[in-house]
């Protein structure tokens, strides 16, 4: 099952990073973030890769181009040029990079992969967005119910502090804190290809219309995620990354740990992160 990886936004509220270089490769603990994302599918055996890019596309198929030479050693001749490959990655992804368009939103950017995604089930993701999402039980739960389309539920990260109030009186703080069940897009979406057929054109946000008309038509069901998940929208988000992802083993890629549940329900709406 192709995976396709969405990476073609400009990331206006990361622009201190996002001048230079496009989203995805922003990094995060030494590598960029696209790469930590696709390590998640990789732990579950999906390593076949569809990079849908826009911003700064040429910069993305360079690093995608070279990355064999970067996982591994090598030798060069400097005088003729000639080079031998020592293989010393494990890695063995398949990797094609597509330019969609600088101003495609992301429907349009999944209809323009027509061609290469083909016949069969695909998956779709954003390339700035990690969580230990158990992607086999999500793919079990996608073929169970036979619906056109799973979305990835996910409670987003408490950002601000909790006052418990009594009056004008505090009577408890919590720096984070999350007590209501709040739902959102999370990505990780599975997707049979008849859902291509909702994708109209280069403007229209797969957020928008597509998934409403999915879930009225009662299309879309939700795999509820209650494990760690977090986007990289800001400057602040990258940074909290970045301390997590020099840990030995990165909350996101920590499955042990990871807690999902299938829901019956489709949702009618979903709030984007």
């Amino acid at each position: 099952m192709k995976v396709v990886l969405l990476a073609g936004g400009l990331g206006s509220r990361l622009a201190e990073e996002t001048t230079r270089i496009p989203k995805p490769m922003v990094e995060v603990a030494g590598r960029p973030i696209m790469l930590h994302v696709m390590d998640i599918y990789d732990r579950f055996g999906f390593g076949d890769f569809v990079v849908a890019c826009g911003y700064k596309a040429m910069l993305i198929k360079k690093f995608f181009q070279d990355l064999h030479l970067m996982n591994n050693d090598f030798t060069v001749g400097i005088g003729d040029g000639e080079m031998n490959l020592r293989p010393t990655s494990k890695l063995n992804w398949r990797v094609s990079v597509v330019d969609t368009g600088l101003s495609t939103m992301t429907g349009g950017r999944i209809r323009r992969l027509r061609d290469w995604i083909g016949d069969e089930p695909f998956m779709v993701t954003y390339s700035d967005g990690v969580g230990n999402v158990d992607i086999e039980a999500l793919v079990d739960f996608h073929k169970s119910h036979g619906k056109l389309a799973t979305v990835t539920a996910v409670q987003p990260p408490a950002r601000f502090g909790n006052l418990e109030l009594s009056g004008s009186k505090v009577t408890e703080f919590t720096e984070k804190v999350q007590k209501h069940e709040t739902w959102i897009n999370g990505g990780f979406f599975v997707f049979e290809p008849a859902v291509l057929d909702y994708l109209t054109g280069d403007e229209e946000p797969l957020e928008k219309q597509p998934l409403t008309k999915l879930a009225h038509d009662g299309e879309l069901m939700a795999f509820k995620h209650y494990g760690f998940w977090h986007p990289m929208d800001t400057i602040r988000d990258r940074e909290t990354l970045e301390k997590l992802g020099s840990q030995d083993l990165p909350p996101w890629m920590d499955f042990e740990n990871g807690k999902a549940v299938t829901s019956t329900d489709m949702p009618t709406e979903l709030m984007s992160a």
